[in-house]
């Protein structure tokens, strides 16, 4: 692949990342939700807003890891990608959750930018592995959890 593809399929693959090609970003339904509003489960729902958004960070930054970190540890699944708290325990707790989504989002684009990364180049530890298919596993888990999020909101303000 030259230059110019590489270039334009890591644009293309952070694009994803960010939202708004196929689903609607998830800034936009997070700001639309009050805080009030996060650490409720409407209609019998297994989760909060911040139960969910918890997730889809958690998750995120656990395929982050995976990829910049060479003695990477798996956490335990699922007790540590769920919190056991319906609600951050603050508006603070709440806004740092979303800045650290945020700013872990950024890392992951610039992990894809930085041509010094093969996209393709298999993992050591799982030959199977490389950059492109975990950028696409945040993509394909944020859009589903993104729609889930559309869909609590709209059951959140019924």
């Amino acid at each position: 692949m030259n230059d110019r593809n590489q270039t334009e399929l890591r644009t293309r693959l952070t694009m994803h990342l960010k939202g708004g090609e196929a689903y609607a970003p998830i800034s936009t339904v997070l700001e639309q939700l009050p805080y009030s509003k996060t650490g409720i489960s409407p209609h019998g729902l297994p989760y909060t807003f911040y139960q969910l958004m918890y997730h889809i960070r958690f998750a995120q930054l656990d395929i982050l890891e995976y990829c910049r970190n060479p003695n990477y540890t798996t956490p335990a699944w699922p007790d540590d990608y769920w919190p056991e708290e319906k609600a951050a325990a603050n508006e603070q707790e709440w806004d740092a959750l979303l800045d650290s989504y945020f700013e872990e989002r950024d890392a992951f684009c610039a992990l894809i930018m930085d041509a010094s990364n093969d996209l393709f180049k298999p993992f050591s530890d799982n030959p199977e592995h490389n950059l492109i298919r975990q950028a696409q596993l945040v993509i394909e888990h944020s859009s589903y959890h993104t729609g889930q999020l559309f869909v609590l909101y709209r059951l959140l303000n019924q």
